[in-house]
């Protein structure tokens, strides 16, 4: 491993040790500098220029390149008042969950390989499925890389259970016009046509319609096509709106179709006392939820689980010869026959020791202080009358725009991106736009832990102030 000339393992030690006290210098005072670090073209360009050397470097050279020149530039979703797409803030205990399970690199597929990692894996999915109501005598599920795997995963199965392989390129999948764009990626993925992934439009409220979803599901069926899934939407990400979990569960019950649901964002919520936001989700086949959001931990940590674990099996069972060896025991079902990967790491271990470390309890308060947080933002928003909410304050959510009177519609728009662009370069918050009902929004997702009420009214008071400015020129 160690070539003449290369750092020797001791040196990997020593600068390991440093780093990780440079970390934590640096992430006690994220949130005093700016939410975005820009990185310099020439910096760029000279990562460009340097190529793969032959010979190896100095290693202190290299961890101070990577550290300050590589890794160090971009979104800080770390800092407090990062209040961008779905920000991610990383716990410091998940962070060290991950080290040690990066630490021995087991190889996470069978039980053979990774034996109590996997009791823990499979523990902390039965008490994920239990939150979501699932039976616990048939429930199952399975660490993934995210949303997107998730999705992708359930829906494969469920295009298994629901349509014979013929019929494939006849089957329609229904989503709501605010449904991620990982389903439908994950849908065209898996054979179901892009023009078979059919958009329901929305309420006021922007969740699914469902005279329309029952309307479509008639006229698609009269057309010779074959409805097999419906996804629902648990914590959108434009608003952070819940579907009607129930009434979709019903449709999907009278017209035998599988019911999907993308909680990547909202499933956090069900450790909660905010649990009841998520009613009928107990009645799905499949749910999607992203550690990696709400339950802050590091990337990747992302769930799938299922009300019945043996459509899992059925489409991703195998038993090649290299591996009977590895299936020693008929009640233990190795993750690899769960989903796509054969090689996987321990990705759930950081999230079954975050649990350990904090309880269940205090996990769910600091999940509930986002919802405290898009409050706070909200009632400073109304404070000023130039301020329209377009989509209150719901789980961590909030959109709003600055609507002044006596400009056009093409004007507000070109006025809201110009004070999303002021702030984040102002490096004071990541506050981005959205786009609702054809009007162009500042959204804020506010999840972090750490952020206190003075970061989300200051935040507000700054846009203010550059919507003052803006109207001033």
């Amino acid at each position: 491993m160690y070539a003449k000339g290369m750092a020797t393992e001791p040196d990997v030690e020593l600068a390991a040790v440093r780093f990780v006290c440079e970390l934590f210098a640096r992430n006690r005072h994220l949130s005093e500098g700016p939410v975005v670090c820009e990185a310099p073209e020439d910096t760029l360009e000279a990562i460009r220029r340097q190529g793969i050397p032959a010979q190896g470097r100095d290693l202190d050279d290299v961890v101070a390149e990577m550290e300050h020149d590589v890794i160090g530039y971009g979104y800080n979703a770390d800092h407090a008042r990062f209040l961008g797409f779905v920000p991610g803030p990383t716990s410091a205990i998940s962070w060290l969950g991950d080290v040690i399970a990066a630490g021995y690199n087991r190889h996470a597929g069978s039980f053979a390989n990774y034996p109590a990692g996997l009791a823990a894996e499979d523990t902390l999915l039965a008490w994920c499925a239990a939150k979501a109501g699932f039976p616990a005598d048939t429930a199952g599920g399975l660490f993934v890389s995210g949303g997107s795997m998730a999705n992708l995963t359930a829906l494969a199965a469920a295009r298994d259970a629901m349509l014979a392989a013929e019929d494939w390129g006849r089957g329609v999948a229904y989503v709501s016009d605010q449904t991620h764009s990982s389903v439908a990626k994950g849908l065209h993925i898996i054979g179901i046509p892009r023009e078979h992934v059919h958009a329901i439009p929305c309420d006021d409220a922007w969740r699914m319609d469902i005279d329309a979803l029952e309307a479509a599901i008639e006229a698609d069926r009269a057309a010779g096509l074959i409805p097999f899934a419906v996804v629902g939407t648990a914590g959108s990400t434009n608003t952070g709106s819940v579907d009607p979990l129930r009434e979709i569960a019903r449709v999907c019950h009278e017209q035998h179709l599988w019911m999907h649901v993308d909680g990547a964002f909202g499933a956090s919520v069900l450790i909660t006392r905010y649990r009841d936001m998520l009613d009928g989700v107990e009645l799905a086949d499949s749910l999607s939820w992203d550690a990696h959001k709400w339950l802050f931990q590091t990337y990747s940590c992302g769930m799938v689980l299922l009300r019945d674990r043996k459509h899992l099996l059925a489409t991703y069972s195998t038993h090649p010869e290299y591996l009977k060896d590895l299936k020693d025991r008929d009640d233990l079902v190795n993750s690899w026959d769960l989903g796509p990967e054969l090689t996987r790491p321990a990705r759930g271990l950081k999230l079954w020791f975050t649990l350990q470390a904090m309880g269940s309890e205090g996990l769910a308060e600091a999940v509930e202080h986002g919802f405290t947080l898009a409050r706070w933002a909200e009632d400073e928003a109304r404070k000023n009358p130039d301020i329209e909410i377009v989509s209150p304050a719901q789980m961590a959510m909030l959109n709003f725009r600055y609507a002044p009177a006596g400009l056009s519609e093409q004007e507000l728009d070109e006025l809201n991106l110009e004070i999303s662009r002021r702030i984040v370069a102002s490096g004071y918050a990541g506050v981005f736009t959205t786009e609702l009902d054809g009007k162009k929004v500042l959204r804020i997702c506010a999840i972090h832990p750490e952020a206190k009420e003075a970061d989300m009214r200051g935040t507000i008071q700054q846009l203010n102030a550059y919507c003052a400015e803006v109207l001033a020129k």
